[in-house]
């Protein structure tokens, strides 16, 4: 797939995704957690790949922030997740590791990361075991959501359509 096209998917990936999360979110306190945004990287994990997977995550994180549908606990989980994520599909091609990863990514090592975020910019301590729990929930469901998606594509052979 070549650069144009994977940029346009990006977008396309970017702006659906953020569209819906004033639709499809659960509110945690100071947190939203976004199912939405797991299934996109996932999905973008395996068609993208690393790069454009992780611009997915920082596009879809600041349009949210800007549209107030998000916080600045999206960064840390999405990033870490399509990256996790996708760098397990781009080594295995191994859909089941790609979905782990994306719970892994963002609902440990992301909700992780945000507890620095937590203390220096909103003075709360309890983010990270706080968030741990509510983080893995919401990337398992969207993580699923994903696999489940991507193996209708694929045993169909529309993935291959779109890929190339």
């Amino acid at each position: 797939m070549n650069k144009t096209k994977k940029l346009t998917y990006t977008a396309i990936i970017a702006a659906i995704t953020t569209a819906s999360s004033t639709l499809i979110y659960i509110p945690l306190g100071f947190a939203k957690a976004f199912p939405i945004q797991h299934l996109a990287n996932v999905i973008s994990a395996v068609m993208l790949g690393p790069a454009y997977a992780v611009l997915q995550a920082i596009l879809t994180s600041t349009m949210r922030n800007l549209l107030g549908t998000g916080s600045l606990f999206a960064y840390p989980g999405s990033i870490i997740g399509a990256l996790l994520a996708s760098i397990l599909y781009a080594k295995t091609k191994n859909l089941e590791l790609t979905a782990l990863g994306e719970v892994i990514g963002t609902g440990i090592l992301g909700a992780m990361a945000t507890y620095p975020i937590g203390i220096l910019f909103l003075g709360q301590d309890a983010t990270l075991f706080g968030l741990i729990p509510a983080f893995t929930a919401s990337s398992f469901v969207g993580a699923l959501l994903a696999y489940v998606v991507l193996k209708v594509l694929v045993r169909n052979k529309a993935i291959d359509q779109v890929m190339n």
